[in-house]
């Protein structure tokens, strides 16, 4: 089973840019979303053979998450059913046979960490529903979890100690969420590789330099940990200021 996570950052701006020639060439059997952008009935997708699933944030234009797949899942749920958390539009879980899905667009912590009570208070819920749903099925994670966990995850780590999206704190709370039984499956693939990113700024020539940060994730309970067959970035691939990341799993 191929799975992609992508943040299109503006999904109406994406399919401009390439989007549908690129997923076709993908071909991937689900089709993780961030930052869609956009409210229910402003885009209609040609997607034929994928069943499409929308959680959209009440403020017009932000944030916003969206599955497409080719396996009709049990159930969706919207959110984790804490209202604080459930208005922006930044989550959804499927249900399939023999696993959970859930697609997260993690909340940033602003500059000058402004939002990082928040992000923490997130964190300590999600990590939460996550393991709640991992006793029931396995649970495969991603999206854009908006933190760059190590040293080697972004290009200029010294400078960036206070930044959000590096901060100790969120840092220390991907730690807990792998701790509490979960595997980045990049770095289990590639725990050394260097310039390994998955955003880069706009500004300062970023992309073109390579000098960016790994913020989108797979991560997989442990007990998937032998179904794992590979995980990629596919850097090559435009359309937004991410790329997709992949992953290949069996779950037969």
């Amino acid at each position: 089973m191929k799975l992609i996570s992508w943040n299109v950052n503006g999904l109406r701006a994406a399919v401009k840019k390439n989007f549908y020639e690129d997923i076709k060439q993908i071909d991937a059997d689900i089709i993780s979303l961030q930052e869609t952008k956009l409210q229910e009935g402003q885009i209609e997708m040609a997607l034929p053979g994928y069943y499409q699933y929308w959680n959209y944030a009440e403020k017009k234009g932000y944030s916003g998450v969206a599955v497409f797949t080719k396996i009709e899942p049990i159930s969706v749920k919207k959110g984790m059913g804490i209202k604080e958390f459930d208005t922006e539009g930044r989550l959804l879980t499927l249900e399939f046979d023999t696993f959970y899905l859930v697609n997260c667009y993690t909340p940033n912590a602003q500059p000058e960490l402004k939002r990082l009570d928040f992000r923490l208070d997130w964190e300590e819920h999600f990590r939460k529903y996550l393991v709640k749903l991992d006793e029931e099925k396995p649970v495969i994670l991603c999206g854009d979890l908006n933190v760059a966990h190590e040293n080697i995850d972004l290009k200029n780590w010294k400078n960036n100690r206070k930044n959000p999206g590096f901060s100790d704190q969120e840092r220390d709370a991907f730690t807990q969420l792998l701790d509490a039984g979960f595997i980045d499956t990049y770095r289990y693939f590639y725990p050394n590789k260097e310039g390994a990113y998955s955003w880069w700024s706009y500004r300062f020539n970023a992309r073109k330099n390579n000098a960016g940060w790994r913020i989108d994730y797979f991560c997989v309970s442990n007990k998937l940990k032998n179904k794992l067959k590979n995980a990629d970035i596919l850097s090559t691939i435009f359309g937004s200021d991410h790329c997709p990341v992949e992953l290949l799993v069996d779950m037969n």
